[in-house]
């Protein structure tokens, strides 16, 4: 139906207001921030991270890992395992010259509690600091607890529960909420640790049970969610999504439930390690602590009795990041920010996700704050694979959501994202090998991000510079209408195309599509 109005009005003097605040881009405090390199050295890994990009959101520029085993047997000689500290110290002096070629000057370097323990520590320090030029901090349990949740927060701002960070040595825990980081203790229920309580399981399930009841007395049970932090539980996880057939396998915001832990718990003790290995690919040094690891966060769950227990990719590194971080800084919503960096370095037209969202925004009227937040950030990416193949561009914006290094986004956000650019690209999902992750979401959000994907397959070829000049859009619900507003400009660019677009986003709203002419 084509009818005849009036031009729309232009946009309004507080057209630049925005409720995510301006880019951190040209922020001082955030430049400073752009390329930051730590060094995390625990009883069981080496880390080195270099972050890149966006400071509120972490985009790793390097990350490289050497399963050292440096406390390996510290609990019962009391010093390093003399192994581990030949390879530490090599991985350490690698580190070291990667930085310089880098340009990151100094590295961050922390040790937890392998090297806070071993009598031979103090030596040991002294020698990585003469051969490698590194200044390493050892840290206590308390801080190590504290940068653990640190690191949560910078990806989870939202976090409110209790922290469980566990290494090869020891096991840390700490408390979130609003924001800040709370009571905090730490343990020595570390796998490695656990390796030389003498009796058999029994014993170290009775250990367990009574250093854990400390534990739960220090922190109080009245935590909804448990985030776990470490490779141990992150294998924990891993292997908790192939006993479900779970089809997302991206380990950050993975949720748990305690009664589905509790079978997987059940699962790896039945199951041969090797088996278990190959299927999930998980090294040899990490699946030799997961037994350990199991009886521990079993005793954990049934002492704390949480709701919930979400796993985290983020943890003392991130936290070392999120340290130098201002204040200002830390209250950006690290998913807008991520978004913007990738729009601003891929899109061809930086700049246009805002002007894109706030086109199509009539369409969906006023929608909670974590709707608003994805429909924003599904426009700053719109663009940001047009130098994939056409054939693959769906598939492509598909991959780079769900898959991506992103925070602050559930797994049914990932595939809502995912799907609205899929979208974008393509009128129709049926047939594809993404299938199986769309049963991470209701009826429901399919069909809003169809809306979505739709509303932007149109509106970002409608007209590439100021599409709010060329037109408004209007969806009144009443009487099924969607509605397009269009400019005397906007009549021009109403081709063949958009309008075909136009009545395919039309069709996803199951409304009437309406054009109104100048």
């Amino acid at each position: 139906m084509i009818k005849k109005t009036e031009a729309p009005s232009a946009l309004s003097a507080g057209d630049d207001w925005d409720p995510f605040g301006q880019p951190l881009f040209d922020d001082p405090s955030a430049r400073a921030l752009s390329r930051v390199g730590v060094v995390d050295v625990g009883s069981n890994s080496i880390r080195m991270v270099v972050f890149d990009g966006a400071a509120r959101s972490p985009a790793y520029f390097y990350n490289e890992k050497v399963m050292a085993g440096l406390g390996q047997g510290l609990a019962e000689t009391g010093r390093l395992n003399p192994r581990g500290r030949e390879r530490a110290l090599a991985a350490l002096t690698r580190f070291s010259l990667l930085a310089k070629g880098m340009g990151i000057s100094p590295l961050t370097c922390v040790a937890t509690a392998a090297m806070r323990d071993a009598e031979d520590g103090p030596e040991f320090r002294a020698e990585i600091e003469r051969k490698t030029g590194l200044v390493l901090h050892v840290i206590d349990g308390q801080e190590e607890a504290r940068l653990s949740a640190q690191g949560v927060l910078l990806g989870w701002p939202e976090a409110e529960g209790l922290i469980c960070d566990i290494g090869g040595n020891s096991m840390e825990l700490a408390e979130v909420r609003q924001g800040r980081v709370w009571n905090r203790v730490t343990s020595q229920l570390g796998p490695f640790r656990l390796q030389q309580v003498k009796g058999g399981k029994k014993e170290v399930v009775a250990h367990i049970r009574a250093v854990i009841a400390e534990l739960a007395a220090a922190m109080g049970t009245g935590h909804e969610r448990i985030y776990l932090v470490g490779g141990s539980w992150r294998a924990i996880g891993r292997l908790d999504m192939e006993r479900r057939g779970y089809p997302l396998l991206v380990l950050h915001e993975y949720r748990m439930d305690p009664e589905g832990l509790l079978k997987t718990l059940d699962w790896i003790e039945k199951n041969d390690q090797g088996e278990l290995r190959a299927k999930t690919g998980t090294s040899a040094a990490r699946m030799e602590l997961v037994p350990l690891a199991s009886l521990v966060l079993r005793e954990l769950v049934e002492a704390f009795g949480p709701k919930e227990i979400d796993v985290s990719s983020y943890g003392i590194r991130e936290g070392l990041l999120y340290e130098q971080m201002p204040e200002r800084l830390r209250q950006r919503d690290p998913l807008i920010e991520g978004c913007r960096h990738a729009e601003r370095t891929q899109a061809r037209l930086p700049g246009f996700g805002k002007k894109l969202h706030a086109f199509i925004a009539p369409i969906f009227g006023e929608v909670p704050p974590e709707i608003y937040r994805l429909h924003r950030a599904a426009c700053l990416l719109h663009d940001t694979t047009w130098r994939t193949h056409p054939d693959y561009r769906a598939e492509a914006c598909f991959d780079n959501v769900t898959r991506a290094n992103m925070a602050a986004l559930s797994h049914p956000e990932r595939v809502f994202l995912g799907l609205a650019l899929l979208h974008r690209y393509k009128n129709s999902r049926a047939g594809s090998r993404f299938e199986p992750l769309f049963a991470l979401l209701t009826p429901e959000q399919i069909q809003q991000a169809e809306v979505l994907g739709k509303a932007m397959r149109f509106a970002a070829m409608f007209a590439i510079h100021q599409p709010q000049d060329a037109g408004a859009l209007d969806y009144d619900a009443g009487t099924g209408a969607l509605t397009l507003r269009l400019s005397k400009r906007g009549a021009g660019l109403f081709g063949e195309v958009a309008e075909a677009r136009f009545k395919s986003l039309a069709s996803a709203l199951k409304a009437e599509a309406v054009v109104e002419l100048p």
